[in-house]
């Protein structure tokens, strides 16, 4: 990428607090069940990343003061910020940590996990040293000058350029035309890629056309792959599920089945302890393949949650700089999910634009025709890094 000066602070990348990690697990999920009621069409496909959500929306935290940083500690449902950014150093790592080569069966496979912060701002604005530097110790997050002044769009192709870069050209343009332009001073991107195979994965042999019902009772003829080699069962008060692991075990996908009329309900089971739970064996799992990218702007449901005085101009982010006023012009994410007998490929990023002003017996069947909830988590802290609703996997 040519015309990137990198402007980092110098300093280490700081391990974390391992004790905030809960915390910060705990705020994530309650913050993706208030953005989860508040986005998309229940009759629609639908996957969010609430991990890269929630890191994108910390680091423009950091430089925010006054009423703009409680507002926005409240909708993260964060206490200390402090402490958030201590956590999520530590959470983030122990992901990075998952990926690598493990062995299954004899048989060594790759999973990769990689969450990458960035930073692309005018140069010809004075960031604050305090701003830079939490953000490169907690996040890792270097800040790379571009000139949205004289040339918006190139500098919108290289945030574009560098998110399709560690997302594996799976989220190819985070920041659509016309959302940064020459007010434009600072745009701050999480980008998250994922792809793991399952520690045990179906056998194609066994995958059948099967009939999927949408939302609104017609139904779509679609691959159905089933396996009772591996998923575990799980039930809540308002749904019935499953537990994949992927190689190595330390990643999951957790799928729920709820009623019709419950599934936000279904979904706060999910994020608030079901997903600590390992389910038990003796589960017949049958399951459409799915691949779907859905595209949000986020500015809209977050001012509604409570976030709209970073929209305007009483927004006060100088913790970021002094040289000028700023406030949120645009907040876009991005999530691709496809889900096959081998495995699953997952990416996401998030962009926050500043502007001026053996055969077991079976026991239970869980078949998943008709629209349904997944997580893909970790299975430590069951950290919600993908969660989603098909409603057409055809």
């Amino acid at each position: 990428m040519t015309g990137l000066r990198l402007v980092s602070a110098d300093v280490p990348r700081s391990p974390g607090e391992p004790g905030e990690t809960s915390g910060v697990v705990e705020s994530m999920g309650a913050f993706a069940l208030d953005l989860w009621d508040a986005v998309g069409d229940p009759q629609q496909n639908l996957a969010l990343s609430p991990y890269s959500i929630a890191v994108a929306l910390a680091m423009t935290a950091n430089g925010a003061r006054g009423e703009t940083a409680e507002r926005m500690r409240e909708v993260l449902h964060v206490g200390s910020l402090a402490a958030y950014n201590t956590g999520m150093a530590a959470l983030t790592q122990h992901l990075a940590a998952l990926a690598g080569s493990t062995r299954v069966g004899g048989e060594r496979l790759e999973i990769e996990l990689s969450p990458a912060n960035q930073l692309f701002a005018d140069g010809s604005v004075q960031w604050q040293r305090a701003f830079l530097t939490v953000l490169a110790k907690e996040y890792g997050a270097g800040l790379r000058t571009v000139d949205f002044r004289a040339d918006p769009e190139a500098a919108r192709q290289l945030v574009n350029e560098w998110t399709a870069t560690q997302t594996h050209d799976r989220i190819p343009e985070i920041l659509p035309q016309g959302t940064v332009d020459v007010m434009t001073r600072l745009v701050l991107v999480n980008a998250l890629y994922f792809k793991a195979p399952w520690a045990l994965p179906f056998d194609t042999i066994a995958t059948t056309s099967g009939r999927f019902t949408r939302p609104d009772g017609t139904t779509v003829a679609v691959p159905m792959m089933s396996t009772d080699e591996g998923p575990t069962y799980l039930a809540g008060q308002h749904f019935r599920g499953a537990r994949l692991r992927y190689a190595g075990g330390g990643l999951a996908m957790t799928v729920a089945l709820p009623p019709t009329d419950a599934e936000e309900v279904a979904l706060g089971e999910l994020l608030g302890g079901a997903l600590h739970h390992s389910g038990r064996p003796g589960l017949r799992l049958t399951m459409p393949r799915w691949t779907y990218r859905v595209a949000t702007d986020l500015k809209p449901p977050l001012a509604g949650l409570g976030m709209d005085v970073a929209f305007g101009g009483d927004a006060d982010f100088g913790a970021m700089t002094d040289d000028t006023d700023l406030e949120i012009s645009e907040v876009r994410h991005q999530t691709y999910v496809a889900v096959d007998e081998a495995g699953t490929e997952a990416a996401a990023a998030t962009a926050v634009g500043m502007r001026t002003t053996s055969m077991p017996v079976t026991r239970e069947e869980l078949v998943l025709d008709r629209p349904f909830l997944y997580v893909i988590h970790d299975t430590d802290h069951g950290t919600p890094l993908f969660v989603g609703r098909v409603t057409d996997p055809g």
